[in-house]
C-alpha cells in the first residue's frame, strides 16, 4: 500500500504499516520473535532487536504518523519512554520546569533520581503561562508538560508554552498519554518531543507494558542507540504485537471512551451527592474553551469528589458493582482509584488536588450501566 498517501487516523491504525506483500499477504503482519538478524546472504538492515525489530517498527510507523511526527521509538513501559526522553536532553546541573500534579512517577524520578546528578526541578501550576515562563533560568534545559494533568485534568497552553520555549532555545517534552493521538497532537504546536504510556489506551487490553517516544528522526536515531539500546528498554516483539492490535481499534475504542465518558460527567455534575467533577469536556471546566483550541476530543477519564467523609466515600467504592478499584486506566474495564482520600489540608492547597477526590476510567461496558452503578453506590454512601 503507498504509505506516502495522505491517510486517515482510521486507516493508519488499520493498513499504515502492515506492508502485505512483504508479509506474503498476511493481513496480521507475523511476530519476529527473535533476538539477533544473521545477514550473511542478505543485507536487511536488522542486527538486534534491542535496537531495531520488523514487528516493533510497525508500531512505530503507525503511532508517528497518528502523532504527524517524523519517528517513533518503542519502549518495555511507558516510564522508559518518559525517563528516556528527559534524559536524551538533560546535562549535569541543568534546570527542568515541569507541573506539580505530572504522574507521580515523573514527579519523582525528577524530584529524587536525577537531584543526584545535579539537575533541579522548578514545579508549576501549568495553568499560568506566566508563572511558568517567570520559572525559567539560564540553565534550563526543558519544559515537561503533560496535558490534561494526571487526576486534576488541568491543562497547559501548547502553543503560546512551545513558542516561549523555541524562543529561549528549551526542549519541551509533553506526555500525551490522556488526549491519545487521536484527540491531540502537540507536535503540531511547536513541541518538540511527545511521549505515552501506551500501556493506557493505545493498548487498550491492560494486558501489556508499553512505552513511546516520538519526535524528529533525529533525535529518534541518537535515541535508539543511547536512552533505549544502551538502557535495554526496548520493547519485546511479542508486546509490539500487542501493541499493533489495540491500535487497530484505538479509533473505535476512543470515542466510545469519550462519549461515556461524556455521559458519566454530566450525570455525576448533576448528582446531588457530588461536590464537584473535574473533566475537560464540560463547559463548566474553567479551561474548557483552550481544551477546545488544543484537543479535538476527551477520554472517559473523570476526577470528582463526593459528599461524605473519608469512611462514606471508602464504602461508597466497596459498594460499586462494575468498577473495579484498580491504579491504572484507558483499559476495556471500567476502574476506580481514590488519588485524594488520603491527602491533608495543606497538601491539597499545595498541589491543587482536592480532598477527597476520585477518580473514575470509563470502560467500554454500557453507560447506563455505569451510572446506575454509581447512582447506587452513592446513594448507599448516604446511609452509612
Amino acid at each position: 500500500m503507498d504509505e506516502s498517501k495522505a491517510w486517515s487516523k482510521e486507516e493508519i491504525c488499520t493498513h499504515l504499516g502492515d506492508d502485505y506483500d512483504r508479509y506474503l499477504g498476511a493481513i496480521v503482519p507475523p511476530i519476529f520473535q527473535n533476538t539477533l538478524f544473521t545477514r550473511k546472504n542478505m543485507d536487511h538492515g536488522y542486527t538486534y532487536t534491542r535496537v531495531a525489530n520488523p514487528t516493533t517498527e510497525i508500531a512505530e510507523k503507525k503511532i508517528a504518523a497518528l502523532e504527524g511526527a517524523e519517528q517513533a521509538r518503542c519502549f518495555s513501559s511507558g516510564m522508559a519512554a518518559i525517563t528516556a526522553a528527559l534524559m536524551s536532553v538533560m546535562e549535569k546541573d541543568c534546570h527542568i520546569i515541569c507541573p506539580l500534579n505530572v504522574y507521580p512517577p515523573t514527579k519523582s524520578f525528577l524530584d529524587t533520581y536525577m537531584k543526584k546528578f545535579g539537575v533541579e526541578t522548578t514545579f508549576v501550576s501549568g495553568e499560568s503561562t506566566d508563572e511558568l515562563e517567570a520559572a525559567i533560568r539560564p540553565n534550563t534545559k526543558a519544559i515537561y508538560l503533560e496535558t490534561p494533568l494526571s487526576n486534576v485534568f488541568t491543562l497547559q497552553d501548547l502553543r503560546a508554552i512551545a513558542a516561549i520555549a523555541k524562543a529561549k532555545g528549551i526542549i519541551t517534552i509533553v506526555d500525551n498519554t490522556c488526549a491519545t493521538p487521536l484527540f491531540q497532537n502537540p507536535i503540531a504546536y511547536g513541541i518538540d518531543i511527545v511521549v505515552h504510556s501506551a500501556t493506557k489506551y493505545m493498548g487498550g487490553h491492560s494486558d501489556i507494558l508499553a512505552g513511546v517516544m516520538v519526535g524528529s528522526s533525529e533525535r529518534m536515531e541518537q535515541v535508539t542507540h543511547r536512552e533505549r539500546g544502551m538502557f535495554g528498554a526496548t520493547m519485546d516483539p511479542h508486546q509490539s504485537w500487542l501493541l499493533i492490535r489495540g491500535l487497530r481499534t484505538l479509533p473505535l475504542r476512543m470515542r466510545q471512551h469519550q462519549e461515556s465518558g461524556l455521559r458519566l460527567a454530566e450525570f455525576l455534575e448533576a448528582h446531588p451527592l457530588v461536590e464537584r467533577v473535574l473533566y475537560p469536556g464540560l463547559p463548566s471546566h474553567p479551561q474548557y474553551e483552550l481544551g477546545r483550541s488544543q484537543m479535538s476530543g476527551y477520554s472517559g477519564l473523570i476526577s470528582f469528589v463526593p459528599r461524605g467523609n473519608q469512611e462514606q466515600i471508602i464504602a461508597f467504592i466497596k459498594g460499586l458493582e462494575l468498577f473495579e478499584e484498580g491504579p491504572s486506566w484507558g483499559g476495556f474495564e471500567s476502574l476506580i482509584n481514590s488519588p485524594g482520600l488520603w491527602i491533608d489540608e495543606e497538601t491539597s492547597k499545595q498541589t491543587g488536588m482536592p480532598q477527597r477526590l476520585i477518580r473514575i476510567s470509563i470502560g467500554l461496558e454500557h453507560p447506563d450501566s455505569l451510572m446506575n452503578d454509581l447512582d447506587r453506590s452513592l446513594a448507599g454512601m448516604k446511609r452509612n
